[in-house]
């Protein structure tokens, strides 16, 4: 087992992702660790985003991997990996979950869990990845102004053991990982377009151009998000290019 061989508790830090970036900085440590904390005094999302979590309610991880047989080219799919074993371990508890591009993880139209993936490059080598994952677990009531967040508490009725949890996550993203290292970058991409939240569904978006009616075709070879307007127009963009208009 590479992801949770080794696990690192803290009862509280500002950031599991900066503790992580410290632990590589200073020491020799083990890939595959995991740092988990029961509180983010200064949580991060995407883009400086923050991330609401109640004390102890959820899981709160980061993940140190040394992937570096990844081309930079291909870092992408590396958020793709740990997004599907995020969505492996949600279906052990329920049916259908959804990846809203590139790797919020959406039961229906809400948010179960976000993701901050954060690599360091060296030559042509991604020398280190740095995975931040905020799960709702146990979590009933939201206080932040976030539109649609939800747990799987608030899904099925039920409370979850966290360490059990852990370990289940842990499980199925080390299988992932794997995949990932074994060179099956096709299957990986394949299956995160078929997660993909409004594939081939009619939605409204919005750019810089305006709102319109389009409907998500496929992710282009580098990550990006390929969207078919109502017109016939194809249009490509990176991330934070386009909103997704619920």
């Amino acid at each position: 087992m590479i992801i949770g061989s080794n696990i690192l508790f803290k009862e509280n830090l500002p950031s599991t992702n900066l503790h992580a970036a410290q632990l590589i900085k200073i020491n020799d440590i083990s890939e595959g660790t995991i740092i988990i904390t029961n509180y983010q005094l200064a949580g991060r999302g995407q883009m400086g985003n923050k991330w609401e979590s109640q004390d102890g309610k959820n899981l709160l991880i980061s993940i140190i991997l040394f992937p570096n047989k990844i081309n930079p080219s291909d870092q992408f799919v590396l958020s793709m990996a740990i997004s599907l074993g995020v969505c492996d371990f949600l279906k052990r508890y329920i049916p259908v979950c959804k990846i809203k591009w590139p790797n919020d993880i959406y039961v229906n139209n809400d948010k179960i869990a976000g993701l901050l993936i954060e690599n360091s490059i060296m030559g042509d080598q991604v020398e280190s990845t740095i995975a931040g994952i905020g799960l709702n677990i146990n979590q009933d009531k939201f206080l932040s102004d976030a539109p649609n967040p939800v747990s799987l508490r608030m899904i099925t009725g039920k409370e979850y053991d966290l360490k059990t949890c852990l370990n289940q996550l842990a499980e199925d993203l080390d299988k992932r990982y794997k995949q990932l290292i074994a060179g099956e970058l096709i299957n990986i991409k394949e299956e995160y377009t078929s997660h993909i939240y409004r594939l081939n569904e009619w939605c409204n978006y919005r750019d810089l151009a305006g709102s319109y009616y389009g409907q998500i075709k496929s992710i282009g070879e580098f990550g990006t998000l390929i969207i078919e307007s109502e017109s016939g127009d194809i249009k490509e963009y990176t991330f934070k290019e386009v909103d997704f208009i619920l």
